[in-house]
Parts: structure tokens; C-alpha cells; sequence
């Protein structure tokens, strides 16, 4: 298998790349082999320091009867014992010694300790051997390492409708921990294992013996759990993630929004609803007492609920969070981008006065740029043009009748309210000098006592 990747190593090509492993794409221990080094699923507790440099033949080597056995079937022995953790620490170190001294050093070097440091350096990955094998209708596939990934709600606000689930989106690092017969093991989400949070897996390892402890039944080919993990200060978290030494992870733990079972997340997804996922989360945790894990909280709101809605974008602005997550309630988990998750920006919406018309450019030269608006909402007194958010239409209109626009009260949403930078304290109220504000991202919503796109 050596002379494969070393044939592989040697081209640059991706055409010739693929001729070679068309060439042995069905060979049943290059497949096996390709397995072990890209599925990220599969580690082996060992770390690329730790698998050691060919250590030359052993002095009491014979090959007859290694030979007979077969060096492949002891490596997948030892590869199994591996990720199991049937060997771990310095039993693990001896293990792989003693096997690296029964191969040839071409082998070694060239195929095994690359699959034990999960990288052939060939300069091929599992979606080009995934290709290659289905061009040519081999029935074969690597699992790939893909979780599930929100949409911007923003940019289709008609998938923003309806019963849904609804969380904060919290400013962290996100992590997917698979928890398999008993031991954990942390990935960031393009599945690059995260070792800097050893008592983030402790702890679920002590969260799979309460659950034994309760009778609870444990799928035995392993549960995923998808979270955020959270910190006190965000910068030295991500400081930390990677960091090589003087590693201080104590203050963080592993905020849980999802749970399926691990061949699911092989297999692209959980056909459960988000509501089941969510209840089944629930009755992993509650009950549950530790510091490192805990479960993100939620609720089920009716989207079209103008009030119920803002009133949880209003919780989100003044507890300081980056978003909100809304999750239809029967959303199954894709293990890709999907709409069953988006996120939303926190919002604020404004009630300003039209006292003015501002002349477009380009296309909209000869019509309205953007309206003029100004007035007090919510103790701040606010100046500014708001253009974002009217249809051709609707500009074709006010400019048409910009009298009967004139003094209408207007809807505005945006991020958030700012500073006018360049009139500051100078809106004087009375006897009193206040300040200007502006709004970050303005974008027209409505008339007040028109219909949306009612005719003027």
C-alpha cells in the first residue's frame, strides 16, 4: 500500500491523482486504510508525537509466521483496540513499537503511522476518493465530517414563519462531542479534534454512568451532541482553543442545543422533529448535575406572534446577545446548510417622521434615493435616510406624491441605534440640548396607516 501512496505523493495533478485511484479504488485494505485515516470519527487516542519513528526490525522478528497471520490483520486489531481505548497510555505506545518493528520501515513511514497520525500526505481527501469511487461504480464511501449549519433568517424572511423553536445564539466556539462506549471525544465543526477541554469530556464521561446509573438505554454505536462551547471572556477562549501550552480551559463548558446518534451524523441526519431532539436532550441532562455541560434553553413561539416575537428580540438586545436561532418545529437535522435552522440578528424598530425626499442615483436618478425621517423614539431623538427596503414600486410612488408622504409616520428596522457622529448634543428639546442618534443598517418596513404597498 506504500508504493500506492507513494505514487499518489509524486503527482501534482488532480486528473492524475484520480487515475491512480481508479486503479485501486475497490482494493478492500486500501479502502479499510483510507477509513481509519479520514474518518474523523474514528481516532485513536494517540497523538502524532506520541506514534513513534520506525524503530527498525525487531531482533527476534520471523517473518513465516508473521507473514501467515497477515501484517494487516494485526494492524486492524491494534487500530481497533486503539479507538476503543482497550489501549491507551504507555500499553498504547508499546503496542504500536512492537507492531512498527515487524514491518518493513517503506510500510511503516509510507502507510501505517500515517494512518495512526490521521494523514496519508498524499495530497488526496475522503471527497476525492468519495468521487473517484462512485465514477466508477464502486460501492464504496468515506464519512465525511459535516454538521448542521443555520441560514441568514435575513435573507429569506419567508422562511421566518410559523410555530418555531426559538434560542439565543450565543458568542462561542462551536464543538461536536461524540460520545461513544463511554469515552468522549470533541471536534470543532470541520472535525479537527479539540483536546484543550479534558474536563468538558470527563464530564460526559461521568454524564454516561448517571445515565446508566438510571436505567437509561445508551445507543451502543454512540450519541453526537452539538453544542456552543462558552466562556466568560470570548478572545481568550478562542486564545485557547488550539493553544500547544499554558492551556487555562477550567472557566469553560459545553452549552448543548442538539442530540442524535452517531450513525445518523455519518448518514447526513435525524429525521426526528426538533421538538423530539430537543425532549430527548432534556432527558440526558435534567437531572444532571455538573458545571461543564448544560443545555441551552428554549421555547416554542408563533413566529407570525408580533408580540411574542419582539418581545424575545427584545430580551436578546438588552441581554447582549449576538442572535437569535429559529428552528421550525418539525425540522429535521441536515448535516449541511439548511433552513431548518436560522439565525437573526437582534433588531430594534423605530417610529420616525418623513420631513424630506432624497433624489436617487444610478437606476433611481429622477426618483427617490431614500426618505429623509427624524423624531423621538424611546427617549432618543433620532436623523436619518432610510432607502433600504422600498421597492421600485414604492419609490415610483412616493416621488409621484411626495405631498400626501410628507409628516407620515414610518416603521424602520435596524441592528441598532448609534450616535450621530456628526451633529452631536445639538437637537435642543425645550431648554434642553440632546444628543443626535442614527441607526446602524436602516431598512424600511412599513407606513403607519397604510396597508404594506398600498398604492399612495
Amino acid at each position: 500500500m506504500h508504493k500506492i501512496i507513494d505514487n499518489l505523493s509524486s503527482v501534482s495533478s488532480r486528473i492524475e491523482k484520480e487515475a491512480i485511484l481508479a486503479k485501486v479504488i475497490d482494493d478492500p485494505i486500501f479502502q479499510q486504510g483510507c477509513v481509519l485515516a479520514f474518518d474523523k470519527t474514528i481516532t485513536f487516542g494517540v497523538s502524532e508525537k506520541t506514534v513513534c519513528k520506525y524503530p527498525g526490525l525487531s531482533d527476534d522478528y520471523d517473518p513465516e509466521p508473521f507473514e501467515a497471520f497477515g501484517d494487516w490483520e494485526w494492524f486492524s486489531t491494534l487500530t481497533d483496540e486503539l479507538a476503543d481505548r482497550e489501549l491507551t497510555g504507555d500499553a498504547a505506545k508499546e503496542a504500536i513499537q512492537d507492531f512498527a518493528a515487524n514491518v518493513t520501515e517503506e510500510q511503516w513511514e509510507g502507510w501505517y503511522r500515517r494512518i495512526l497520525v490521521k494523514d496519508l500526505k498524499c495530497g488526496v481527501s475522503e471527497k476525492t476518493i468519495n468521487k473517484v469511487a462512485k465514477a466508477n461504480g464502486v460501492d464504496f464511501k468515506i464519512n465525511t465530517f459535516d454538521c448542521m449549519l443555520a441560514q441568514d433568517g435575513s435573507k429569506y424572511p419567508k422562511k421566518v414563519t410559523g410555530e418555531c423553536v426559538v434560542e439565543y445564539k450565543y458568542d462561542g466556539v462551536r464543538v461536536i462531542a461524540i460520545v461513544k462506549q463511554g469515552v468522549c471525544t470533541l471536534y470543532s465543526r470541520n472535525g479537527k479534534e479539540l483536546v484543550n477541554f479534558p474536563h468538558i469530556n470527563h464530564e460526559f464521561e461521568q454524564l454516561v454512568k448517571s445515565m446508566r446509573g438510571k436505567g437509561m438505554t445508551l445507543d451502543p454505536a454512540g450519541l453526537v451532541f452539538d453544542g456552543e462551547v462558552m466562556s466568560e471572556n470570548f478572545q481568550e477562549l478562542m486564545k485557547q482553543v488550539t493553544r500547544k501550552s499554558d492551556v487555562n480551559t477550567e472557566d469553560a463548558y459545553l452549552a448543548l442545543f442538539d442530540v442524535l446518534t452517531l450513525p445518523e451524523f455519518q448518514n447526513g441526519g435525524c429525521d426526528l422533529t426538533i421538538l423530539d431532539r430537543k425532549r430527548w436532550l432534556s432527558n440526558i441532562i435534567d437531572e444532571y448535575d455538573g458545571e461543564a455541560i448544560k443545555m441551552v434553553a428554549y421555547q416554542v413561539v408563533d413566529i407570525d406572534d408580533e408580540v411574542a416575537y419582539n418581545s424575545i428580540n427584545k430580551e436578546a438586545l438588552d441581554k447582549g446577545m449576538e442572535g437569535i436561532m429559529i428552528k421550525p418545529i418539525d425540522g429535521t437535522y441536515q448535516c449541511k446548510r439548511s433552513y431548518n435552522w436560522l439565525k437573526i440578528k437582534p433588531f430594534i424598530e423605530v417610529t420616525l417622521t418623513v420631513d424630506g425626499f432624497e433624489e436617487g442615483t444610478g437606476k433611481n436618478k429622477g426618483g427617490l434615493g431614500a426618505l429623509m425621517v427624524s423624531g423621538q423614539d424611546d427617549g432618543k431623538y433620532f436623523e436619518l435616510n432610510v432607502g433600504s427596503g422600498l421597492t421600485d414600486q414604492l419609490r415610483d410612488d412616493i416621488w409621484k406624491n411626495k405631498s400626501i408622504v410628507l409628516g407620515q409616520l414610518v416603521e424602520i428596522r435596524a441592528d441598532a441605534a448609534t450616535l450621530n457622529q456628526d451633529s452631536e448634543n445639538d437637537y435642543v428639546s425645550g431648554t434642553v440640548s440632546e444628543p443626535i442618534y442614527s441607526l446602524r443598517f436602516p431598512r424600511f418596513k412599513t407606513f403607519r396607516g397604510f396597508e404594506l404597498g398600498e398604492k399612495l
